[in-house]
């Protein structure tokens, strides 16, 4: 990016901007070229830091893990950021048809299993404001986009306590995630199985899977009750 859109993306003065840019470029965490600013390797060692401080993964990995051996599928864990998802933990499948994903990994929430679960268990405000802030995108010829849709799905979302998509994100990709709540039942991330509609159709998904998800959501919650400092860093990311 150039110092004019750094600062118009951060609605910094362009003064501002570029003070902060060049102590980053001091730091090594911004490389430059010509007029354009880009990041470096070494912004790693924030995600690296964060994971190791949290250990989340260590907390959580086991019981996607379980879930991912009994059903072949790809299993994560992502939380709501902003308009998206961010994944803050993933097990992949060894299967050649498979949304890419991994730590750090955003996608826009409304076409995800992932984020309509998330979306759901916001307050009414909340649900408003993103409705009318996304920016939505068809990215295959299902994919829901209409506001009125949207909010009549998040209400049963909420009301099922789950919430199932196929060929929204990507075409031949069926999911099915379900919400994990803190101590105060409020939302902290969602859950999901994800894997190609060659294998199993969205109705057997959600029959099969739904238990298996729900049991390791139970798992988790009970697991991050003996770590408050770790859920208040998740909450406090996502705030």
């Amino acid at each position: 990016m150039t110092l004019s859109e750094v600062a118009a993306v951060t609605e910094l003065s362009p003064a501002v901007a570029r003070r902060c840019l060049h102590t980053l470029v001091e730091l090594g965490y911004v490389g430059r070229k010509g007029k354009q600013f880009l990041l470096t390797p070494e912004v790693m060692g924030f995600a690296s830091a964060f994971i190791e401080s949290m250990n989340l993964e260590e907390v959580v990995r086991p019981y996607l893990q379980e879930v991912r051996d009994k059903t072949g599928d790809s299993t994560s864990l992502a939380v709501l950021s902003e308009l998206d998802i961010l994944y803050l933990v993933h097990v992949s499948t060894a299967r050649k048809i498979r949304l890419v994903a991994g730590f750090g990994t955003r996608f826009p929430a409304y076409p995800t299993s992932l984020g309509r679960v998330l979306l759901a268990h916001q307050s009414e405000e909340r649900i408003e404001a993103y409705l009318t802030e996304a920016k939505y995108q068809n990215f295959t010829d299902k994919t829901v986009t209409s506001k009125s849709e949207l909010r009549k799905l998040l209400k049963q979302c909420k009301r099922e306590g789950f919430a199932s998509v196929q060929d929204q994100l990507d075409y031949g990709i069926v999911s099915v995630a379900v919400p994990v709540f803190d101590s105060h039942g409020e939302i902290l991330a969602a859950i999901n199985c994800s894997t190609a509609t060659t294998r199993i159709n969205q109705e057997e998904m959600v029959e099969t899977r739904l238990p298996l998800l729900r049991q390791a959501a139970r798992d988790i919650e009970a697991e991050l009750r003996q770590y408050p400092i770790l859920v208040h860093s998740i909450e406090s990311a996502t705030s």
